[in-house]
């Protein structure tokens, strides 16, 4: 197996009292997207942050590509791409000179087709403060990416953007994954993150308390799996709805809907009553537990604690 392209190991960041990140460990391979999932304040910036070298652990060891970010970042500038939470160019610059400034910089040629495909093209010549603030976070990711970074860390990259510019970059993501670029993505939004990622970390108040595929995740919580079941003669809707596996039965639109802990059992008992009342099904619809509900689950029993 490949050597993991990021490292995390026992990495703790405290600012006088406060532990932001309290001793958490975990590996990123080479083209995956690793999703860093949490509330605010639960410390995936400042992970974040720390492996891109714009702060110093208070202990544990990070590596990128084999590289410590805090002893030499320098190392890394060729190597990783990163759009931060919150950032900002002098207000006088224009989006084509910044593409032309940090290309240079990193001595590749400019991606002028970058600001065609983030909607930028209209407003290359004006001036940075002009622009909304989904232009400016559209214009930062496209700084990020430009010189084809091996790394490429986004903290709320879709923050302010409309949606056809977030499937924009969704579509980029998944292209940067099939050239074999790493990313690391830290997000709010579940499904998102549920989306995209190969895998995904939660951290909660600086620990983590999870990490693994968003199946693995969501196949390990109390969820219940919603079964939505409408039929010809809607005799479901009339009957008593005592079925193996359900907690919960209401009715909804010409819908009978189901809460299952014991999905196989309670689909079979479904089909064999609908087939023994001589109805029909028009349709049924199963929908498993989201990785946004896993995230509320984790976060309400820690809250709890």
């Amino acid at each position: 197996m490949a050597q993991p392209i990021i490292q995390v190991e026992n990495f703790r960041k405290t600012y006088g009292t406060f532990v932001a990140v309290d001793d958490i460990s975990f590996d990123v391979k080479p083209g995956e997207i690793f999703g860093l999932l949490g509330p605010n304040g639960a410390g995936k910036t400042t992970t974040l942050e720390c492996l891109e070298g714009l702060r110093t652990p208070t202990s544990g060891q990070l590596r990128v590509a084999g590289i410590d970010p805090s002893s030499k970042p320098h190392k890394l500038t060729n190597l990783i791409g990163v759009q931060l939470q919150t950032g900002a160019l002098p207000d006088s610059i224009t989006p084509e000179e910044a593409i032309k400034f940090f290309c240079a910089y990193h001595n590749v040629p400019p991606r002028f087709d970058l600001l065609s495909r983030l909607g930028l093209t209209e407003k290359r010549k004006s001036q940075y403060h002009s622009l909304s603030a989904g232009q400016q976070r559209r214009l930062m990711l496209a700084l990020a990416i430009a010189h084809d970074p091996q790394v490429v860390f986004l903290d709320e990259p879709t923050a302010g953007l409309d949606v056809a510019t977030r499937v924009e970059l969704h579509n980029m993501v998944r292209e940067l994954k099939s050239k074999g670029t790493t990313i690391v993505l830290a997000t709010h939004d579940m499904a998102e993150a549920e989306e995209l990622a190969d895998r995904v970390a939660i951290l909660l108040r600086g620990k983590l308390v999870t990490i693994g595929t968003p199946l693995e995740i969501t196949a390990t919580g109390k969820g219940l799996t919603k079964i939505s079941v409408r039929t010809e003669k809607r005799r479901l809707m009339a009957e008593d709805n005592h079925l193996p596996g359900v907690t919960q039965h209401h009715v909804k639109d010409e819908y009978s809907i189901y809460l299952s802990d014991d999905i196989g059992s309670t689909l079979t008992a479904i089909i064999d009553r609908v087939a023994a009342q001589g109805d029909s099904l028009i349709d049924l619809r199963v929908e498993r537990p989201t990785l946004e509900d896993r995230f509320l689950e984790l976060t309400n029993d820690g809250e709890a604690q």
